[in-house]
């Protein structure tokens, strides 16, 4: 049997994995990555698959290999290459969860990723910022001589926030 037909049986058995954790920073859910293996991995082993999840060369990778064949899928990303190693590690579960998710398919709602990488609209006039986040925003919109020229006031307009 090809892998993708031992894929195919045990991803009929996986079926709709439930967000359990509870993401407080963007009010979202999502399955932690434990959750995630304690539902799968008996499933795949179940059908003589093997879930490997190694870092090699900047990526975290997840495979799936079939221990008859040798066979295998891949699924991988490329890690920022963060100085702070807790931002890594975080980096690292959530790479590895996601990974996992799309290599397997497995059916998700808006996750918490997806709320993260909201931008903050940019104002048009420092004036109209109402805090610390849309005037840095605003901020970074501007050219370096509008930086230099309205830095003063931006800066004496900032301090409102911290009233």
């Amino acid at each position: 049997m090809s892998i993708y037909k031992q894929l195919f049986e045990a991803k009929k058995e996986i079926g709709k994995i439930s967000k359990d954790s509870k993401n407080p920073f963007f009010k979202s859910k999502y399955f932690d990555i434990n959750s995630l293996l304690e539902h799968v991995e008996p499933i795949l082993q179940k059908h003589n698959l093997l879930l490997l999840q190694p870092i090699v060369d900047g990526k975290v990778s997840t495979i799936i290999v079939d221990i008859e064949t040798g066979d295998k899928v891949v699924s991988e990303i490329s890690l920022l290459g963060l100085k702070d190693a807790q931002k890594t590690g975080s980096e690292i579960t959530y790479y590895r969860r996601y990974t996992a998710q799309s290599l397997l398919g497995l059916q998700a709602e808006d996750d918490d990723g997806n709320k993260a990488s909201k931008k903050t609209p940019v104002k048009k006039d420092y004036k109209d910022c109402t805090s610390k986040e849309e005037l840095r925003a605003f901020y970074a919109s501007i050219s370096e001589d509008e930086q230099k020229d309205l830095k003063h006031l931006i800066t004496e307009f900032a301090l409102k926030f911290d009233k």
